[in-house]
């Protein structure tokens, strides 16, 4: 299994939940894939969102000083046997893989074309996949954690190949750009994510008749863009924008995944496009993959 956790992505800038620009050009062509047009974030800010998604806590009752001392998700899944891979490229996964084996991406040690001085691009995690899978027989679960759409700086989370709409706000004073170029380089790192996800996808199709196969993708949390005069994200919940709130999911699953584990996907298809879920899910979703 691969989880795609995102950073910083927004659901109202996602083509596969409407959104009128092709943000999702690379992912749409897989017909197995379905995308949540109704998900909320447990936070505003990826020190709540991530630990929170990994806790049997809900959002409501999270308490982030309990989910230090309390098992996550994949703790309990790496003490049943299941092989597990994080590997990092947001600057730290707020304590939730400190007990698991972990990858750390550090740019300033790395003759990467794909780092810069203080950041890589996601597509350097792509090195290595298939020493990851094959290296290790059991079930696995590799855990990939970008750097997404992480701001002020949109313009740094792609390379120039891939930027697609323009013209583009290239500053972190994104106040001082216009609307048009903040949206335009916002929508590149969305589109840039999603080429990531369909590389990541591509990957697990060509062992689909070796391993029944599944990927999970979601964002920490949203990003406002000016709306009512709001940057970035990070306000108190209660008050926060659906900017801030509302992220994409999408899943993609072999064929043998969607047998194995008897899934309708058109009952899920219709689920995914009519109903409410949230965080809060992805435990109790991540334990009934049945790894």
């Amino acid at each position: 299994m691969f989880l795609v956790v995102g950073e910083t992505a927004r659901s109202q800038n996602y083509a596969l939940n409407g959104y009128s620009r092709g943000t999702n050009d690379f992912t749409k062509k897989y017909n197995e894939l379905i995308s949540f047009h109704n998900v909320q974030s447990c936070g505003t800010s990826i020190a709540i969102s991530v630990p929170c998604m990994f806790s049997d806590m809900k959002r409501k009752e999270f308490n982030s000083r309990k989910a230090v001392n309390s098992e996550n998700v994949l703790d309990i899944l790496y003490r049943t046997g299941v092989n597990l891979l994080w590997i990092e490229n947001d600057g730290g996964c707020k304590g939730v893989c400190k007990r698991i084996p972990t990858i750390n991406i550090e740019p300033s040690n790395s003759d990467n074309t794909l780092c810069k001085k203080n950041s890589c691009y996601d597509e350097v995690m792509l090195k290595n996949i298939d020493e990851y899978i094959i290296n290790n027989s059991e079930d696995k679960l590799i855990v990939f954690h970008l750097i997404g759409s992480h701001g002020p700086t949109y313009y740094l989370r792609y390379p120039e190949s891939h930027k697609y709409f323009k013209p583009t706000c290239d500053r972190s004073d994104i106040e001082n750009c216009t609307h048009e170029q903040l949206i335009n380089t916002y929508d590149n790192t969305i589109r840039y994510t999603d080429y990531i996800i369909s590389k990541l996808i591509d990957k697990l199709i060509e062992y689909k008749d070796e391993y029944d196969a599944v990927l999970l993708y979601v964002s920490d949390h949203g990003e406002s863009l000016g709306e009512n005069g709001l940057y970035l994200h990070g306000t108190p919940y209660n008050v926060a924008p659906a900017e801030q709130t509302h992220v994409p999911l999408i899943t993609w699953m072999s064929p043998g995944f969607v047998s194995s584990k008897k899934i309708d996907l058109n009952c899920l298809s219709e689920h995914a496009l009519n109903r409410t879920v949230s965080h809060d899910n992805i435990f109790s979703s991540l334990l009934g993959y049945g790894m």
